[in-house]
């Protein structure tokens, strides 16, 4: 494999309190992978192998629900354990993670597991918040989807891509990847013709300004006064 740069991954959160000789064990059995824009490093219902992490880009979970209907999860960001479905007790993986730009990830068999949680305390306390923000998300998410109306789920989950992959700029707060209105569609379970009426309804009162694949945020307390449930 091609050899990991030893102090990027100790920049890692997940990594930063190892030794370097458990740090060195870990990345000689890891394997290095590039994942080009669009493809995807597992799919939904494949048998689950291994577990990674994602060392540089951003990567978009989808999941088809029963009715068939294609939704985004989350977004793995870099930093963060993904596909740790023995964590789970699953044998299966429950999404399909792909690239909305260029990324690196690390994986392991899912065989090095037990060993890495018992060898690596702080790791294995690393994957138990990871699960349990999960959690967290999915349960905030059923609640905006059950209780709120379209425009506050939508300004919830544009709030949460700034709050995860935001870049200050002059004039606002960008999101560093490339992001439509069908992807913000899928991950609010509404239309990409109710997003894009309502994005263009908060481009003409200044709260954002989109581009093809690109969205800026140009007023962040207007969008959390809307995702609050009141009126810019």
């Amino acid at each position: 494999m091609a050899e990991v740069d030893r102090s990027l991954v100790r920049a890692l959160p997940l990594f930063e309190k190892m030794s370097d000789a458990d740090l060195d064990v870990l990345l000689q059995r890891a394997s290095l992978r590039r994942v080009v824009v669009d493809e995807c490093v597992f799919e939904q219902g494949q048998p689950a192998t291994a577990f990674f992490v994602l060392l540089h880009g951003r990567l978009k979970v989808n999941q088809v629900t029963s009715d068939g209907q294609q939704i985004i999860v989350r977004m793995v960001n870099p930093g963060d354990l993904f596909g740790f479905a023995k964590a789970l007790q699953r044998s299966d993986y429950p999404g399909t993670p792909s690239a909305a730009v260029e990324s690196l990830v690390l994986s392991w068999p899912n065989t090095d597991w037990d060993m890495f949680m018992e060898k690596n305390p702080h790791m294995a306390v690393n994957t138990m918040h990871a699960i349990g923000q999960r959690l967290q998300e999915a349960h905030t998410r059923i609640r905006e989807m059950s209780t709120e109306e379209v425009e506050r789920r939508v300004a919830h989950a544009v709030l949460r891509l700034i709050g995860q992959a935001g870049k200050k700029e002059d004039n606002g707060i960008r999101i560093d990847f490339p992001i439509s209105r069908q992807d913000i569609a899928e991950m609010t379970g509404t239309t990409l013709h109710t997003v894009s009426r309502i994005l263009s309804a908060w481009e003409s009162k200044g709260l954002v300004e989109g581009g093809r694949q690109k969205l800026l945020v140009r007023d962040a307390h207007g969008l959390q006064v809307l995702a609050d449930g009141g009126k810019h």
